[in-house]
């Protein structure tokens, strides 16, 4: 794909002897203190995920943002405050595949445009591959041109349709992924949804997926089931104007 896509808690008991009741009691106070102790850091909040509205034509998508990934995390929230993406197109649209959008270059522009190499202000960022992240079916992913750092567009994204998977098609993916990630496997739970949602897994570990929708999956479909003229783009514009949910 070209830029056009682009405690264990532990008890340390003294050499010493206590009497028995007192022994009894200074344990429960340990066990009292332990449990304490493990209740305050279950109860501990994970980090919030930032959710992201994506309204277009045909309706409102969420989607949430991965902390695993801070720079095209950060990256993203500064371009949705910003209001970079507002009236902005999906200009790439291949169903059974993906819908691509963040082009700057396609803001207002006429129907005749090429579209697909546009970036922000400043550098690519840098990828940030993870091997629970995957191209799972509402995967939101970064963009990137041919640099072999498989840096990502500071801008481009796109958001996976993909099809069902087989186990036979994943095996053969997965053995050409540890070609250059010898520790890289499928978990039971990646093999599952890609069989029963689909994705697009041949991307995997070469385009940075940074969140996922997790709203509005039907609106991704009716999106990609819109006609196209050659070069993938749209006939009708598919615009798009994103904020954030949970400030």
């Amino acid at each position: 794909m070209k830029k056009n896509l682009i405690v264990l808690l532990g008890i340390c008991f003294l050499g010493y002897t206590t009497p028995v009741f007192s022994q009894v009691k200074a344990t429960k106070k340990t066990e009292k203190a332990a449990k304490t102790k493990e209740n305050t850091v279950n109860a501990t909040p994970k980090e919030k995920e930032t959710l992201i509205e994506i309204a277009t034509p045909y309706g409102i998508m969420v989607a949430k943002l991965y902390n695993a990934t801070p720079l095209h995390r950060d990256n993203f929230i500064k371009l949705v405050k910003q209001g970079f993406y507002d009236s902005l197109l999906f200009h790439r649209v291949i169903n059974g595949f993906m819908i691509q959008g963040g082009d700057p270059q396609s803001k207002h522009t006429d129907s005749t445009s090429m579209l697909g190499n546009g970036s922000a202000p400043g550098d690519r960022i840098p990828a940030e591959f993870k091997n629970y992240f995957f191209h799972k079916k509402g995967a939101l992913a970064a963009a990137r041109d041919e640099n072999p750092q498989k840096a990502s567009s500071n801008c481009q994204f796109y958001v996976v349709q993909g099809k069902r998977v087989d186990t036979a098609q994943l095996s053969s993916i997965e053995k050409n992924i540890k070609n250059s990630n010898p520790a890289f496997a499928y978990t039971a739970a990646q093999k599952e949804i890609y069989g029963r949602i689909g994705g697009t897994p041949f991307l995997d570990q070469n385009y940075t997926v940074f969140g996922e929708v997790i709203s509005g999956l039907d609106i991704l479909d009716k999106i990609e089931s819109v006609q196209t003229r050659p070069g993938d783009r749209p006939v009708q514009d598919v615009w798009m104007r994103m904020k954030i949910i949970n400030e």
